[in-house]
């Protein structure tokens, strides 16, 4: 690995924390009686206690760690209405009346995230530019041709397709066989996104026990006790928001979402003009291949935040920053001699049928699974969840099913991860040699 690569300051963390990093809370004393307790004090179990705040019940916020520790500071900020539940329905592995329910509801998921950055003025970057899909190979492309249209019926995407003679116009780079914009996605800054929820919950008073890890859940009657370190709580309800970082408290839960690590580096501030053709429209960028890759610039422009799969497992982000800078310059070759000053990685939580997940399960509430999604998807769970409990739900959300798949060869490790990566890799070459 070249020292060359990092400049002078390089940090092994996320660029996000720049703005705002997390840190324990003051330590608060814990109720012995709560109307519901959420474990997991991300984008989810955040959104669920201002729900529940609002419908008048009351109750707690318990996390292992600091408040937005995990993949809620640390993902790359990109917004969409649906694009990844597109990925799959564009894929074959979905036909569209399947589909249709679950890009309507993506796509409200969209609208609870930029509605509530307005209401709440929530000052975290919100920028609404789009999204553009590189096609990997021209079967990808093709099929894009041919789905774009229902996912402007189904998801309102306001998504059109972009031919390779014209793909300069929204990306610098020639690498994409073609593509597809969705007008109606955008990109924020995640840790002040997360900072945003905090406040909102600190000045409403809700309380948030940081570094107070569950670790005993026990149905009592028709509730639940939730022991931590510092005492037992009896609450009447449990939510599970712990996504990529849900662990043995809740064996048959983890046994469900599969935490892939993803991996992200953060570019020195690059040349204006470079900085300018990267993304004319400065939309956010990602692509079909299986091993995935997705980018933006910065807020202010100046830097490229360039994420994926480097390695499938868990790995020092700092060994998988050479690989990321690779895949960068496969795109950007204009972009050689660019060092990084920052490098981390976060938990993706994937679902087996690659669909995110809320419902109850052992009469315990969860919202589970962004598969990729997390800002919007984990926001809009949460919410709903919290809906869900006040009865406030009109209609049933598509993502809210009895099923939640399972695999008897699955019990929360991930040790064939590595296999499924080099299987992703091939079907790639295949893809792009053939395809």
């Amino acid at each position: 690995m070249s020292a060359s690569l990092f400049t002078a300051d390089f940090k092994p963390r996320p660029f996000w924390w720049e703005a705002h990093q997390p840190t324990p809370l003051p330590e608060i004393a814990l109720p012995k009686n709560v109307r519901v307790a959420i474990v997991g004090a991300g984008y989810a179990g955040l959104n669920a206690a201002l729900e529940l705040y609002r419908e008048g019940i009351d109750c707690i916020v318990l996390d292992a760690n600091e408040p937005g520790f995990g993949g809620s500071s640390r993902n790359g900020g990109m917004v969409s209405g649906g694009v990844n539940v597109g990925k799959r329905y564009m894929a074959k592995a979905m036909e569209e009346d399947e589909a249709a329910p679950y890009l309507a509801d993506a796509a409200d998921a969209f609208s609870h995230v930029e509605n509530l950055i307005a209401r709440e003025k929530i000052d975290c970057g919100w920028t609404r530019t789009g999204y553009f899909l590189g096609a990997w190979c021209k079967s990808h492309y093709d099929g894009m041709v041919k789905k774009v249209d229902m996912l402007n019926r189904a998801a309102r995407s306001e998504a059109y397709i972009v031919t390779p003679e014209r793909q300069r116009e929204e990306i610098g780079s020639d690498y994409y066989r073609g593509g597809m914009v969705v007008g109606r996605a955008g990109h924020l800054h995640p840790a002040l996104f997360f900072k945003g929820l905090l406040d909102l919950c600190q000045t409403r008073n809700i309380p948030i026990a940081s570094k107070t890890p569950v670790t005993k859940l026990t149905q009592s009657g028709s509730g639940w006790q939730v022991e931590t370190p510092r005492g037992t709580i009896e609450a009447g309800d449990v939510i599970i928001a712990t996504n990529g970082y849900t662990g043995d408290v809740t064996p048959e839960l983890k046994r469900r979402v599969v935490p892939v690590g993803s991996y992200i580096i953060a570019t020195e501030e690059l040349d204006p003009a470079i900085a300018a053709s990267i993304s004319p429209k400065n939309r956010s960028i990602a692509d079909t291949r299986r091993v995935l890759t997705y980018y933006r610039m910065s807020p202010d422009g100046k830097r490229l935040i360039f994420g994926g799969r480097a390695k499938f497992g868990h790995t020092d982000p700092v060994e998988t920053a050479p690989i990321l800078h690779g895949f960068m310059l496969d795109r950007f070759p204009q972009l050689k001699g660019t060092r990084i000053t920052h490098a981390w990685t976060g938990n993706v939580a994937f679902t087996l049928d690659e669909v995110p997940h809320m419902g109850k399960l052992q009469n315990m509430h969860y919202a589970l699974g962004c598969n990729g999604s997390g800002v919007a998807m984990m926001s809009y769970l949460g919410h709903q969840t919290a809906r869900k409990i006040a009865g406030k739900v009109n209609r049933v959300c598509a993502f809210d099913r009895p099923e939640f798949p399972d695999h008897a060869m699955y019990n929360g490790s991930t040790w064939f991860l590595p296999w499924i990566g080099r299987y992703f890799r091939t079907r790639d070459w295949i893809d792009r040699r053939f395809g």
